[in-house]
């Protein structure tokens, strides 16, 4: 089954978050997303000032996320937590 942008874009926050400022490569794998749809992603995130890119050396570029990407981070999980709690609830209400 194929993600949503949004689970993209979440899972490369989600990884940036964890470990710290990463380069492409390792992006990558943690996020499992592939190359070029990280690319386009990460510009996207760049554009929304939800990550930063700092060059290294010549040619290593290294992203991380900024402060605005974390509280948006935080603002899914909480969603995600109150939509995975009415799912869960739902059936019970129904029983009684």
């Amino acid at each position: 089954m194929r993600r949503s942008k949004l689970e993209t874009n979440v899972d490369i926050l989600k990884a940036l978050a964890r470990h710290g400022p990463l380069k492409l490569t390792h992006i990558m794998y943690k996020a499992n997303v592939n190359c070029s749809i990280l690319k386009q992603q990460l510009n996207s995130l760049i554009e929304q000032n939800l990550v930063e890119a700092t060059m290294l050396r010549k040619k290593t570029v290294a992203y991380a996320i900024r402060e605005k990407g974390r509280r948006v981070l935080k603002t899914f999980w909480e969603l995600n937590k109150a939509f995975q709690l009415t799912e869960e609830e739902e059936p019970l209400l129904l029983l009684y």
